[in-house]
């Protein structure tokens, strides 16, 4: 049996690259929805065009590495301002497009053998390279800017006292350890699918993008919708996060909704930024200012005693006793959301709201210059978080014990140390509200507006003022959410059990076990001729399925179990932030919103 397609259409012609509009019809054209979702695009042309990608890629980084020669401090600090080597690349060309043209000037004889000033092979060569360039343009990001966005992304450690307040010393460590292992091989996953199926012909530009590419277009539409949904909780919760942190820093003089009204106004202004190269130096500043402030909550920690009224407003906690650590699970009375076996699957929800990161891993993907380095920032980023996560939970517990707070920054005292712990987590979370914020709207976006409404792309002047308005749209919304619920710990456990738990470990299980059997499944004789564009196959169907599944089961039957084990704790964890919620609300003083200017209690 065979499937044929028909070309997509004939490269553009050469663009004024400084034109934006010329560059986003361009993007239309070559990154367009028609080219990125065409439903009758085969699995082994994906993976050709990817193999093609994948060496024109290590060609060209041995060209940029010969050309910009050793590593300097110069270089990486020139390299934080600049627009990426392939807008360097364009900006030389045309400096010696340039030259030749006034050398033609001066020779006109010898310059057109044509009649027309230029050769027509030229014409074709520099038409495909402006299309390459255009197509390239967004593909900026280094590895080493890659650690930086992971870290910023995944790095939550204000938590982590908390979730050892839950289970105990041995628990945390075992149990961050673990999660950090399954982490580092969802990760791996995406990373190895991205490579084996992007190329420029057909890029892949979110998460919904490998799916779709596995198992269809409902798998699609479904990864997307969750996506969203995910993104706009998390903008969410920072909201209420961020917004007690305001709140505390003014000393109850501002009103506790204003609060977070004056957190979305910042995360507005900083939602203007449309490229994660632009958020690139502001994760890099975030992951020191991390550091910084978790040594001053150690050094609070050590020296001081702890701020009980951050604990006792927060938690079902609301008596001051001796301060107790355990070894395994406390007893009930040292529980600080739910009893019993709820209350530990409560701090096991917010480990995987630690851990979660996964669902940006394809964004930070398609905009590597060398999507091969990833590995590196990954590998780095994960080692730097697991020990600071094991050191610090289990550091700041032993002295907080059961009055560790979920934000642990309002714990601290003196008010000075206090202040500018709270400072510096304000400002790593905006820099994280804006990188979620910038890929939840993405999706949006493209897969809504875009696809559904025939919006511009945001690469042209009308995309960009669309960018502008719905932006703030957005935000508004997730602060008509976060003011709402104003239980920090049952909602952030209930998105983490809900939805970052899903797409950090359960979905690429399942991505990683389609993607094998699609691999196996093939015979000899089938496959993508690139002359023809025809793809062989001899059957398909849950036959074809099954053999491929088969052929690589001694890596299917893990990612199988990875999968229903990540199913299964998910559902287990929406039950405990749950019963957390119904222990929060059920006290008659609780105030169920933050839409006025008292502090909710419970």
């Amino acid at each position: 049996m065979t499937a044929a397609r028909e070309p997509t259409g004939d490269l553009p012609r050469s663009p004024q690259a400084d034109d934006e509009a010329a560059i986003g019809n361009i993007m239309q054209r070559t990154w367009g929805l028609s080219a990125r979702v065409d439903p009758t695009v085969t699995f082994e042309e994906y993976t050709y065009w990817a193999l093609m990608e994948r060496l024109d890629e290590e060609k060209n980084n041995r060209i940029y590495k010969d050309k910009i020669g050793p590593l300097t401090l110069g270089k990486v600090i020139k390299g934080r301002f600049s627009h990426g080597i392939h807008h360097e690349e364009r900006k030389e060309r045309e400096k010696a497009a340039k030259a030749d043209t006034l050398a033609g000037d001066r020779d006109k004889g010898n310059a057109d053998r044509t009649g027309t000033g230029i050769l027509r092979g030229d014409v074709l060569a520099v038409s495909e390279e402006d299309w390459k360039t255009a197509a390239r343009a967004l593909k900026t990001t280094s590895w080493g800017t890659i650690f930086f966005l992971i870290t910023t992304d995944i790095l939550g450690w204000a938590s982590c006292p908390y979730a050892f307040s839950t289970v105990g010393y041995g628990p945390g460590v075992a149990l961050y350890f673990i999660f950090s292992i399954a982490a580092a091989a969802s990760g791996y996953i995406l990373w190895r699918v991205y490579l084996s199926l992007d190329s420029l012909r057909y890029p892949i530009l979110s998460y919904g993008d490998v799916f779709f590419r596995i198992f269809g277009t409902k798998s699609r539409h479904f990864i997307n919708v969750t996506q969203a949904c995910q993104q706009f909780l998390t903008v969410a919760v920072l909201i209420l996060q961020s917004g007690q942190i305001i709140g505390q820093l003014s000393g109850g003089i501002i009103c506790y909704f204003a609060c977070f009204a004056i957190f979305t106004a910042v995360g507005i202004a900083g939602g203007m930024m449309r490229g994660l190269q632009h958020v690139g130096w502001l994760a890099n500043g975030a992951v020191w200012m991390n550091v910084t402030s978790f040594i001053i909550v150690m050094v609070a920690a050590s020296h001081f005693p702890v701020n009980y009224q951050a604990t006792t407003l927060s938690t079902r906690i609301h008596n001051i006793a001796p301060i107790r650590t355990f070894v395994g699970p406390p007893p009930a009375e040292y529980q600080p959301a739910a009893v019993g076996f709820s209350g530990q699957l409560n701090g096991i929800n917010q480990m995987v709201y630690s851990w979660g990161g996964a669902l940006l891993f394809i964004a930070f993907l398609a905009e590597m210059r060398h999507p091969m380095d990833f590995w590196k920032g990954l590998l780095c980023a994960q080692i730097f978080i697991c020990f600071v996560y094991i050191f610090f939970g289990v550091f700041v517990y032993s002295f907080y014990g059961q009055y560790s707070a979920q934000v642990v920054t309002t714990a601290v005292q003196p008010f000075a140390l206090q202040t500018v712990g709270n400072v510096f987590t304000l400002v790593t979370t905006a820099i994280s509200s804006t990188m979620y914020f910038n890929v939840g709207m993405k999706t949006v976006y493209m897969e809504v507006f875009q696809e559904v409404f025939n919006f511009p792309t945001i690469t042209t002047r009308r995309g960009r003022w669309m960018w502008y308005i719905l932006g703030p749209i957005y935000w508004i919304l997730a602060l008509v959410v976060a003011a709402s619920v104003p239980n920090l710990n049952g909602i952030s456990g209930l998105v983490s059990a809900l939805l970052i738990l899903n797409f950090t470990f359960t979905f690429p299980a399942i991505l990683y076990v389609g993607y094998n059997c699609q691999l196996g499944a093939r015979l000899p004789g089938e496959g993508f001729n690139a002359r023809t564009r025809v793809t062989t196959r001899y059957d398909r169907g849950w036959k074809r399925w099954a053999r491929g599944y088969m052929k690589t089961w001694q890596l299917n039957i893990p990612s199988t179990l990875y999968f229903l084990g990540g199913l299964t704790l998910s559902g287990m964890g929406c039950w405990a932030a749950i019963e957390s919620l119904i222990v929060f609300f059920s006290g008659q003083s609780s105030i169920a919103t933050s839409w006025g200017c008292a502090v909710p209690v419970g």
